[in-house]
């Protein structure tokens, strides 16, 4: 069984000003990287706004779409940037998620992978922050749980970046465990080891600048000895790629290999409880490390996959 690839079009029409790092190239780098990859290729399906009210209330998503302009740019804060064709690219990164988990607990894929931007992990209730619009793979996880019946979906992020959005969304369904790896101090400041959820499901486990991927690897070995203890029925992945020792962003001293590694620990890790996984891009903002490290990533899904 092939790996199932989500994408479109739409996600190289989501426009930030010149030199900002959430670019239009993040998306061409990825699917260059994996031209020549034998995948299942859909189009990424646009989200009704039924997908988005389960983790954002209906003002928050009507103050989106409101904000996006018919021309030029528009400032939602201080880093986050919506142009004409944003809103289009948000709702495909969010039903590309949805159309993963439908696919792979149909049995259609064993392994799914969501090549869109922007990103969605920083984006919290009612709040867009962080180069995000919407919690991405906090509604995939909710579609998982309340439109599929299960009982325990596990989300892991191991973005540079500590998933604030994700966590908040989660932070009171205790059928789901979030868990994360991140530097810390580094924006947006949140993810202490002490912020563990309202029923102790989520975990968070922040990094020093300057750690390395052996530190990577131990961490989220520790993080999926939980996972397995959690014996998930889905794993849902924030795959940013900015801990990578090449990015501008951020201080951590990882490898492309390192995301390989811990690509294939998840794997194994989700095989436990017969797991299947559905990952989703989020950060990774030095277009030749995010090329090498998403196939990384996505080789390691396609071992899983078969």
């Amino acid at each position: 069984m092939t790996l199932r690839l989500y994408t479109h079009p739409a996600a190289s029409q989501h426009l930030t000003p010149p030199g900002h790092p959430e670019q239009v190239a993040r998306h061409k780098a990825v699917l260059e990287a994996l031209a020549d990859l034998p995948l299942d290729r859909q189009d990424a399906p646009l989200a009704d706004d039924a997908e988005l009210l389960r983790c954002h209330p209906q003002a928050y998503v009507d103050r989106i779409r409101a904000a996006i302009p018919d021309q030029g740019l528009a400032m939602l804060d201080g880093d986050t940037h919506v142009s004409p064709g944003s809103l289009d690219a948000a709702l495909r990164a969010v039903g590309g998620a949805c159309a993963s988990v439908d696919a792979v607990l149909a049995g259609q894929a064993r392994s799914a992978f969501v090549a869109m931007r922007p990103p969605g992990h920083h984006a919290e209730r009612e709040t867009a922050m962080g180069f995000c619009l919407f919690g991405t793979v906090a509604i995939a996880a909710k579609r998982a749980l309340d439109h599929h019946g299960l009982d325990r979906v596990a989300v892991l992020d191991f973005d540079v970046h500590h998933g604030n959005g994700t966590q908040d969304l989660l932070w009171a369904e205790k059928r789901a465990f979030f868990a994360s790896s991140h530097q810390m101090p580094l924006y947006p400041g949140s993810g202490a080891a002490g912020e563990t959820g309202l029923y102790g499901q989520v975990m968070n486990l922040p990094l020093r600048p300057g750690s390395d991927g052996a530190v990577a690897r131990a961490a989220w070995g520790r993080i999926l000895d939980r996972m397995i203890e959690w014996q998930p029925q889905l794993v849902i992945v924030s795959a940013g790629f900015d801990a990578h020792a090449d990015d501008p962003l951020a201080q951590l001293d990882w490898q492309d290999q390192d995301f390989a590694a811990i690509t294939r620990a998840i794997c194994d890790a989700a095989a436990h409880s017969a797991a299947p996984v559905v990952s989703c891009l989020e950060g990774g903002y030095d277009l030749a490390a995010l090329g090498r490290s998403a196939r990384a990533h996505v080789e390691e899904l396609m071992e899983h996959a078969g």
